[in-house]
This record gives structure tokens, C-alpha cells and sequence, in this order.
């Protein structure tokens, strides 16, 4: 169940950190549900891993929100460094 319950808190983070982020973004409806899904168990990773977190135990709303924030700022940094002209 903590799998299942990461999943649908981290594709509900994923709309809500897409519409908190600044700026427009390309993200379609897959990528959004990902996105949240990632920033899920990205902060229920580094949650267990300072002791938030029992085992077995899920990063709450916030938390995943927090997380699906941090992957969209990464994802639109490596956006822009892509889409600069070499020279």
C-alpha cells in the first residue's frame, strides 16, 4: 500500500509543484504524473534517510511537493542549457 499511496500523493504533487513553479512549462500530462511521482520518492528517500521517515513510510503532500518542485527546477535548468546556441 505505501508504494500505491506514494504514486497517487506524487501525481497530485506533480499538478500542484507545476502550477507553484514560475514560468510556463512544456510538461504534458504524463510527464507531470512522472514528475510527481519522483518527487515523491525522492523526498521519501532523503526523508528516511535523515530519519523523518520510518521504513515503509511515504513522504507526505508537502514533502512530495517539495520534491516534485526540486526535480522541475533541475529539469528547467537542464531545459535552458539545452537550448542555448553553441558556439
Amino acid at each position: 500500500m505505501g508504494l500505491i499511496w506514494t504514486i497517487i500523493v506524487g501525481f497530485l504533487a506533480g499538478v500542484v509543484a507545476k502550477f507553484i513553479f514560475p514560468g510556463k512549462e512544456t510538461m504534458g500530462f504524463l510527464m507531470t504524473t512522472v514528475l510527481g511521482i519522483a518527487g515523491a520518492l525522492l523526498a521519501s528517500f532523503l526523508g528516511k534517510a535523515v530519519g523523518w521517515y520510518e521504513p515503509g513510510q511515504g513522504a507526505g503532500f508537502i514533502g512530495a511537493i517539495v520534491g516534485a518542485l526540486l526535480l522541475l527546477w533541475i529539469y528547467s535548468k537542464m531545459q535552458k542549457k539545452g537550448a542555448a546556441p553553441s558556439a
